[in-house]
């Protein structure tokens, strides 16, 4: 009959670090490492954030971010609904910029416009505003 290394003559193997208690032991420490390693990574990430000081600052602001990260989490990201917030976050984003943009645009025509009446100059007689506010009778602007 043969014996090979390591098994023992039913056939079982044998532990050579000592048996199978001490391997259990050994894992069972190895998770209590781990856990107590969790836990206080969740501790200094909890001081990092200061959740405590800034849901007794703004209650109502961490309850929208929990919501928020919730809908995520839950798998709301690829969702109609998210593609119509998000088309209208844009746009709501995008408002400011375009009503500066409107508004320099307004201003430039404007800004033209008066050029354009001055430099009509005053005629043989002077302005038109000026005859016309001497005579008591309106007159339409001269383009």
């Amino acid at each position: 009959m043969t014996t090979f290394p390591g098994a023992s003559s039913n056939g079982t193997p044998q532990d050579p670090q000592g048996g199978f208690g001490q391997r259990v032991d050994h894992i069972g420490s190895d998770a209590q490492q781990l856990w107590s390693d969790a836990r206080s990574a969740v501790t200094d990430l909890g001081q990092t954030l200061d959740l405590r000081g800034r849901v007794e600052r703004n209650p109502y602001g961490m309850m929208a971010a929990a919501v928020g990260v919730g809908y995520l989490l839950g798998g709301g990201l690829f969702t109609p609904l998210t593609a119509r917030i998000l088309r209208l976050g844009v746009r709501l984003a995008a408002l400011p910029l375009v009503k500066d943009e409107l508004m320099g645009m307004a201003e430039a025509a404007f800004q033209g416009y008066q050029t354009g009446r001055g430099m009509a100059g005053p005629g043989p007689q002077g302005s038109a505003s000026a005859n016309a506010s001497s005579a008591g009778t309106p007159r339409p602007p001269t383009y």
